[in-house]
């Protein structure tokens, strides 16, 4: 079992996902049971199954403290940065077999980019007095996808915003996604978020690749461009760096490795 710290190059930073292999499947509930113990946002559990050319394909599955979740970017990272510099480290990417289809890390200079589905999301009129009281203060304008994304009028409100967790649980998404544009100052990341999901027993996520496949598609659409700097604006904070193609988003970041062990399971 690894630890890596995803979406940073400095230790202690960005997001933590421990990352197993184990030499065999596993029950859900025992992953389940691991993931709790570990206590991370997520936990990916990897299962080599073949390989697609000179490209090794693994079985992936994501598990946070709470359950198992359809789509993870920073385990995906943390994963695929563990395979290419431990396991593999010959290879130029790896492919993954997971719940929302095949996906794939390449090497990118010192990133790893990762390929994943876009997502559109819709306007949610109807969550707007709900969302505002969650948060404290009104969005300017609410979507909803696989997450709710309320977006705020700067980025110094994301950075203040601080939501009553026990409202944003009660709300019919997975967990809320706060943004804004970065984009004032020159320098400064092409947008910013945070992201809430009590839902599945993350208060804060610290750094999340998977908000980027409705992020994306939106602020490309906003702002004009389709390659994107973002930042995750979380106590551990995280850099992101994206590119809307279409229907897909790919969405790039350094890791680091932290902790290496043996796991010990009955």
């Amino acid at each position: 079992m690894f630890q890596v710290d995803a979406f940073t190059a400095v230790p202690f930073r960005g997001n933590p996902a421990a990352v197993c292999l184990p030499p065999q499947e596993l029950p859900a509930a025992l992953m389940q049971a691991i993931a709790a113990e570990n206590n991370l946002s997520e936990t990916a559990f990897l299962l080599l199954q073949g390989s697609l050319g000179d490209v090794p394909l693994y079985g992936l599955r994501w598990f946070t403290p709470t359950t198992e979740v359809e789509l993870c970017g920073h385990a995906t990272l943390a994963g695929a940065y563990v395979l290419l510099t431990e396991i593999h480290p010959k290879a130029q990417e790896v492919a993954f077999s997971t719940r929302s289809g095949r996906l794939q890390v390449r090497r990118q200079g010192k990133r790893l980019a990762m390929d994943f589905p876009a997502q559109f999301p819709e306007p949610w009129p109807e969550g707007q007095e709900q969302v505002a009281a969650a948060l404290g203060i009104p969005p300017v304008e609410l979507y909803r996808g696989s997450m709710g994304v309320a977006v705020l009028a700067s980025a110094q409100q994301v950075q203040q915003v601080q939501p009553e967790l026990d409202r944003v649980q009660t709300l019919p998404v997975s967990g809320l996604i706060v943004t804004a544009s970065g984009a004032e100052r020159e320098g400064e990341p092409d947008f910013v978020c945070r992201v809430f999901a009590p839902q599945l027993g993350i208060p804060e996520d610290p750094v999340t690749g998977s908000a980027q496949c409705l992020l994306v598609p939106y602020w490309s659409e906003r702002l004009g461009r389709t390659e994107l700097r973002v930042r995750q604006l979380s106590a551990r904070g995280g850099e992101l760096w994206c590119r809307h193609r279409g229907p897909r988003v790919e969405i790039a970041g350094q890791a680091v490795l932290v902790i290496v062990g043996e796991l010990r399971i009955p």
